[in-house]
């Protein structure tokens, strides 16, 4: 265990239901200087276009992400001992205002890559990774590897509204924050508004993996084509709650009956090793629509695991540093 980084409350001597609730019960720190690994809320939901609630994500998150526990049972990862990491708040939003909302959201982002540190945040509905994207990709676009049930690239809702949860990745697009030939959409289902409504994104050269293609090639070959899509460029990991199937994931906007079970998406994410991340976040995680806590503790599982595949690609880095 390295003693110079944050270490989380150890259990055997604060009970996980007592003191503050911080992500994996890491050390609040001020801003991201000198961490590695920013830990981060957005509690947002301002682009949400049917049931609400996402804002609470962050707070319910940080709760169950008690039971995430020092070590990674198959991997042997330690991510607190080859990362500095601590939790860092929430980003600054604003609840009745969407443009000033998103504004904010880039803003503090902004600061914690400024530092140096590789964010993994918790929203928030998922246009909350629209202006994080605007803050890591400013200078190039990025690869995106991305877990959801929608393809969330529609143009327009409700008249000429370009922004809401179902949009992001389409303007992320058009604003050239991501590179589309180095998009992967994994576990898109559900009915649609229009026969064409997934055109516009494959034309400009994403790959989307519906479900039931998911299901006939399984994890790994699926997880195979993804990183060799993303390539050996900076690449953005986005995990919707609602990939999960809603039987094990209920509390979340838009749920869709026939998604990935917990196990599936858990060892999705430990295939991540060897992609360069450069931010990653779970999102939609709606606490009022939740049952016992189920779908943050999926949402604070998913994190963890996320932290471990960033802890080890930074520990990796500093070793390379060390012995070159």
């Amino acid at each position: 265990m390295n003693e110079t980084f944050h270490q989380p409350i150890d259990a055997a001597d604060i009970p996980r239901f007592a003191g503050h609730a911080t992500f994996m019960r890491m050390p609040v720190a001020k801003t991201a200087e000198g961490l590695d690994i920013a830990l981060v809320g957005i509690p947002w939901d301002g682009g949400t276009t049917n049931r609400a609630g996402a804002r609470h994500g962050p707070r319910e998150v940080r709760s169950q992400s008690s039971l995430m526990r020092r070590v990674h049972h198959v991997s042997g990862t330690e991510p607190f001992s080859i990362a500095n990491v601590a939790d860092v708040g929430d980003l600054s939003v604003n609840p009745i205002n969407l443009v000033d909302g998103l504004t904010r959201i880039e803003k503090g982002m902004a600061e914690i890559v400024a530092a140096g540190a590789i964010p993994l945040s918790v929203g928030g509905d998922h246009l909350t990774t629209l202006p994080v994207l605007r803050a890591i990709a400013r200078d190039r676009p990025v690869g995106l590897i991305h877990f959801d049930a929608h393809s969330d690239t529609n143009d327009r809702y409700f008249g000429d509204n370009p922004y809401t949860h179902g949009t992001p990745f389409r303007r992320a697009i058009e604003e050239g924050l991501l590179d589309p030939k180095r998009i992967v959409q994994i576990g898109i289902r559900g009915s649609i508004y229009e026969p064409d409504e997934h055109d516009w994104a494959r034309q400009q050269g994403v790959r989307i993996i519906y479900m039931e293609e998911f299901v006939d090639r399984g994890v790994k070959a699926v997880m195979g084509e993804a990183r060799e899509i993303a390539g050996n460029q900076p690449t953005y990991v986005t995990f919707d709650i609602d990939s999960i199937d809603p039987s094990m994931a209920p509390g979340t906007g838009t749920p869709e009956a026939g998604g990935f079970t917990t196990r599936e998406a858990q060892q999705m994410i430990r295939l991540l090793e060897g992609v360069d991340i450069v931010g990653a976040d779970v999102v939609e995680v709606s606490p009022p629509f939740d049952l016992a806590g189920m779908t943050a503790l999926a949402g604070a599982t998913m994190m963890f695991e996320l932290l471990c595949v960033i802890a080890r690609q930074v520990g990796d880095r500093r070793r390379a540093l060390t012995t070159g």
